[in-house]
């Protein structure tokens, strides 16, 4: 082959390589350029070439959230979350305990106030019998002639708390007249003494009548002086008023 020829085609051939060589420098020189202006202007190194590139991608790297301090701060929230309630359950037992020491005391104080009633009373008690027991006066007993005053006086007594009128003068004028004051008088002559039931004792009654009329408290015995004046003044009272108001036989 002609020299000429070799020549030209290793010229055409340098002179592409060359272009391709020219091109990738304008292109590395475009990324550097891009690099040196990503950087602050305080910057006093400037990386060309890859690194540039390197720190392009850190700066635009998405920002990495902090997650130890996010828990930290949910821990400590739930902490002061336990805390208030721990605080409340606490307040609340206090509460608990206050009214309860509260009951106690009240009921303390209600059992020693009734214990001191009861006690009260039991002291009270025999004062109060001794203060309501009557007050007996011990009165010595009457005590009667035993003689025709004495006999007329007693029955007077018993009359008067049966309800029996009649007055000492009355008594004693009929008692003179139907037996001269003899309690063991009896009349076997009259009409009484014909038909069996004579008539016996002070005031001379019949022994149907005494029964009939008999006053309670005195003796059964007809011829007792006191029960035969009480029965005689009932029959009396009776038939005719009183025994004041015989002025014969009745």
């Amino acid at each position: 082959m002609p020299k000429n020829i070799l020549s030209s085609r290793l010229s055409r051939t340098l002179t592409k390589q060359q272009q391709k060589i020219a091109i990738a420098g304008v292109g590395t020189l475009g990324v550097a350029a891009l690099a040196f202006s990503a950087v602050p202007g305080n910057a006093e190194t400037v990386t060309t070439g890859a690194p540039a590139a390197a720190s392009a991608q850190v700066a635009a790297a998405p920002q990495v959230k902090n997650v130890k301090g996010s828990l930290t701060d949910q821990l400590a929230t739930d902490t002061v979350k336990l805390d208030t309630l721990a605080a409340q359950k606490k307040a609340a037992a206090d509460a608990a305990a206050k009214k309860q020491a509260a009951a106690d005391a009240k009921k303390k104080a209600a059992d020693a106030a009734a214990r001191k009633a009861a006690q009260d009373r039991a002291a009270q008690a025999p004062a109060n019998r001794s203060a309501q027991r009557p007050q007996v006066q011990l009165v010595a007993a009457k005590t009667y002639a035993d003689n025709l005053d004495g006999w007329i006086r007693q029955s007077l007594d018993i009359m008067r708390a049966k309800g029996i009128p009649g007055s000492y003068h009355g008594l004693y004028k009929n008692i003179m007249r139907e037996s001269s004051g003899n309690p063991r008088a009896i009349n076997d002559w009259d009409v009484n003494a014909i038909n069996g039931i004579p008539s016996k004792g002070l005031l001379q009654v019949i022994p149907p009548t005494f029964h009939a009329y008999h006053v309670a408290g005195t003796s059964w015995n007809i011829y007792d002086p006191v029960a035969n004046i009480t029965a005689a003044a009932n029959y009396a009272a009776d038939k005719y008023g009183s025994m004041d108001n015989v002025n014969s036989a009745y």
